[in-house]
């Protein structure tokens, strides 16, 4: 009997849920906490103990008592859950600095978060760029703490906007990937509050994000999961986080440690969140069951918050190829893009007085949508830059393609012209197996238009999800290749794990072994021109990183000449150079930051034809110095998503205004970063001895020149900052105004960008900070009033002495202009009392 009255008690509990959100009042906190506290009464210990560790990507199920399981995806700029739509780079949606797209942003991955049957996104992350290699930088929001804050609010509010989960991570000081798993980040208490901190406080504080993510490394000796500062002190403390801590996955070291400091829940799996080891801590009185019930409430708490105890229908999966999403997607791509450069008007293309255009370079015929690693997405398609120009442009200018370089280390994938149709389909027939022998029925079969994957640790295509051998598969391509040219031909396997090559039946390669780290296989062969030849290339992986790519040289090919020659007969040329998500992704970091023979092959193609355009596509700023100076105009795309291709191709073409800025400094040196001054230390001590000198902080300090300052971006027209003014409202609150004005002849928008710069301080501070900016979009001759309201908070720093802000009196100059470096109005001597 008195199971039946808990029965129906939770009935009526769940019933009360079912509130619209306009019914919910004033005191919504309080009447969830009572569904809580009467949820959490109704619970054994052992069903505590199971909310608080995962099962891969999905929390254990409860049905006795109806709490939803929490279905997790990986983000940040699309569903990593099957196909879904494919975002730029969270680093160009950073460049957009357009708060009102990325609530869109934020509602578009909350919705499709939910289409899939998921409630839990792990997005945003907004890691600082302390140094330029940082592997990892592509998927947060640039080297300013300010503006990675105000990004990741309304992306936030977008998300749960949808009741689903948001997650900001890495939680805190994720700054490298080499050895992150096991490197002690050394950090004084001001830089960690005033650089590393500040966005993860206003996710919380601004945006009421539900979730924190935390990250790999330790922070001053304590690994994040079990830091009892940063996540006890600090973020539940201080910032009254009201959520739960996950950490990232298997980044947990302890069960005591992870109970006390503040760990909620432990992904993928309870390594030390399980039934044995819990329950011993509590026998040996090394935890109480208080502490259990705190992480309960907090993770019982966030599904109501979310409404999960009355969810909504799920939407159709076809709003994952909504026109709504394609173009939100477009939106974000265009208006991320940077224009860095533009001598004497060389862009945008006038198409109508062009008839030959090159386009030349690794990145044009191939689409990068992103970097590698857990971020990234798999579009249902994606548009490279050739495609993109192609539809842009039609038939009315002919655009002759040339390869040029590869990008440094990388191979030269054989390309899909050179195979024939097979079922008249252009490409190489795939059979995907699950087993690692490429034995028995295919668990599918699909053609592949070329062999140039990088799945990191995922399976190849999303019909293994859920698998139990979705890591342990095989794959053989079979199709037919034809020669251009007689002679020697060198082939070449990229891969991970066991690799076969044969060319008309006979074993060219033979390497069917595990091999964990990356390496290329290289063979070479004799084939003649127009001759056909039987291909079929045979791989395996055992659960590693998963990489494999085919290539080769074609005898007598002189790539940069190719370029050279086509570049000769062109009108113009535009070389797409960059990285890929084989050199930028989790795990690892770069190894350099110029770009090799790219340098090389831009230098060539400028001799050929002066009117040389190139754009980077990439998901950190290189450094350009060989040939920057050179030509006459360079854009910054980013890895641009799905729709890349098409927003490129409209900024080139003036269909539209670029309108992106920096959120991070293109360095002309790279010992211009001091990040790099205790890189790799053999002791794994990764001691952040610039302080609160991270990009153009440091920059200002040392007076050191750039290429491309933070917020720089220019526009194919001209703004003017105009009437700057200044009125205090209250002790410490002013509202500063201007007016801004497009003076040019075409549409476009201005990210006019305020800095605080303190005149007389008791501590050693910045230069300047940013500390607000607007978007604005401005008709021809059109102008508009800006208002800023400065509160206190924009003039602090973080004191050692009392641990806590203070605001210093004395004077203050307010900086406004169209990037860091190019100031254009100043008010002087603002004064604090």
């Amino acid at each position: 009997m008195k199971r039946i009255y808990h029965y129906i008690f939770i009935l009526l509990v769940i019933a009360s849920c079912a509130k619209s959100k306009s019914q919910i009042s004033s005191n919504k906190e309080a009447i969830i906490a009572s569904k809580v506290d009467s949820l959490l009464g109704l619970m054994t210990l052992d069903e505590k103990i199971e909310q608080l560790a995962g099962i891969g990507f999905d929390t254990k199920p409860n049905e006795r008592l109806g709490i939803p399981v929490l279905k997790m995806t990986d983000g940040p700029v699309g569903i990593r859950w099957s196909e879904a739509t494919a975002l730029p780079a969270a680093v160009s949606l950073a460049s957009t600095w357009d708060l009102p797209l990325l609530y869109k942003v934020g509602q578009l991955l909350g919705k499709e978060t939910k289409a899939r049957g998921r409630n839990f996104f792990l997005g945003p992350c907004v890691n600082i760029h302390r140094f330029p290699i940082g592997g990892r930088n592509f998927e947060s929001f640039g080297e300013d703490p300010y503006l990675a804050g105000q990004i990741a609010i309304p992306y936030i509010q977008g998300v749960q906007s949808e009741d689903v989960l948001a997650c900001v991570k890495h939680f805190a000081c994720n700054n490298q990937e080499w050895q992150r798993s096991h490197v002690n980040a050394v950090v004084d208490e001001r830089a960690l509050h005033e650089i590393y901190l500040p966005a993860f406080k206003a996710a919380v504080q601004e945006a009421d994000v539900w979730t924190v993510m935390t990250s790999y490394n330790k922070v001053n000796g304590k690994w994040t999961a079990e830091n009892d500062y940063l996540l006890d002190t600090v973020l539940k403390k201080k910032w009254g986080f009201k959520g739960f801590v996950v950490s990232d996955w298997g980044a947990a070291h302890s069960t005591v440690g992870g109970m006390h400091a503040g760990l909620d829940l432990e992904m993928p799996f309870g390594a030390f969140y399980n039934d044995s080891l819990i329950k011993k801590a509590l026998h040996k009185k090394e935890i109480t069951e208080a502490i259990i019930d705190d992480k309960v409430k907090r993770l019982l708490r966030v599904r109501f918050e979310a409404n999960m105890f009355s969810p909504e229908e799920q939407p159709s999966v076809n709003i994952l190829k909504s026109l709504e999403h394609k173009n939100i997607a477009y939106e974000a791509a265009v208006n991320g893009m940077v224009l860095l450069k533009n001598e004497n008007k060389m862009l945008p293309i006038d198409a109508k007085k062009v008839k030959k255009v090159a386009v030349i370079g690794p990145n044009a015929a191939f689409s990068r949508v992103g970097g590698g690693g857990s971020s990234k997405v798999t579009p249902f398609y994606a548009i490279s830059p050739l495609e993109g120009l192609k539809n842009k442009l039609g038939e009315d200018v002919e655009l002759n393609y040339a390869l040029g370089a590869t990008i440094t280390d990388d191979i030269r994938i054989i390309e899909n012209t050179y195979f024939e149709e097979v079922d008249g389909k252009k490409g190489l027939e795939a059979s995907y197996f699950g087993n690692v022998k490429c034995e028995g029925t295919p668990h599918f079969i699909r053609n592949d238009k070329d062999v140039n994957f990088l799945w990191y640790y995922d399976a190849p295509s999303w019909d293994f999800h859920g698998a139990d051998d979705e890591n342990y598969f095989s794959v053989r391509w079979k199709g037919k290749l034809k020669a251009p040219k007689s002679g020697v031909y060198k082939f070449h396997v990229m891969h991970n794990d066991g690799v076969r090559l044969s060319i008309n039946d006979k074993k060219l390669i033979d390497k069917w072994e595990d091999n964990k780290g990356s390496t290329i296989e290289e063979v070479k062969i004799n084939l003649r021109a127009g001759e056909v030849y039987d291909l079929q290339l045979d791989y395996y992986n055992n659960g590693h990183v998963s990489e494999i790519k085919l290539g080769w040289e074609i005898p007598d090919i002189d790539l940069i000449q190719e370029a050279v020659d086509v570049a000769k007969k062109s009108d113009l040329a535009i070389v797409f150079i960059g990285l890929s998500d084989h050199f930028e992704g989790e795990g690892r970091d770069r190894e350099f930051l110029v770009l090799k023979n790219q340098d090389k092959l831009i230098k060539k193609v400028k001799e050929a034809n002066p009117n040389t355009i190139v754009v980077i596509i990439s998901g950190t700023p290189p450094i350009i110095e060989n040939w920057a100076d050179d030509v006459p105009a360079i854009v910054q795309a980013w890895f641009g998503g799905q729709e890349g291709g098409n927003a490129l191709a409209d900024i080139l073409l003036g269909n539209r205004n670029p309108s992106g800025k920096l959120p991070a400094t293109f360095y002309k040196s790279q010992n211009d970063s001091p990040g790099f001054l205790d890189y790799k230390n053999e002791n794994l001590q990764s001691v952040y001895s610039e302080g609160i000198y991270v990009g153009y902080r440091y920059l200002d300090k040392k007076g050191l020149q750039v290429r491309y300052p933070f917020g720089h971006g220019l526009s194919y027209t001209n703004f003017t900052y105009q009437n700057p003014s200044l009125k205090q409202l209250d002790k410490n609150t002013f509202e500063v105004k201007m007016t801004l004005r497009n003076a040019g002849e075409t549409a476009g928008a201005e990210v006019v960008q305020l800095y605080v710069k303190p005149m007389h301080t008791s501590v050693e501070r910045p230069e300047k900070e940013l500390k607000s900016f607007k978007k604005v979009f401005l008709k021809p001759n059109e102008q508009q009033d800006i208002t800023f309201v400065l509160k206190k908070e924009a003039f602090q720093y973080y004191d050692i002495a009392i641990h806590d802000w203070k605001v210093d009196k004395g004077e203050y100059n307010i900086l406004i202009g169209s990037s860091s470096k190019d100031i254009r109005q100043t008010i002087k001597s603002l004064s604090i009392n």
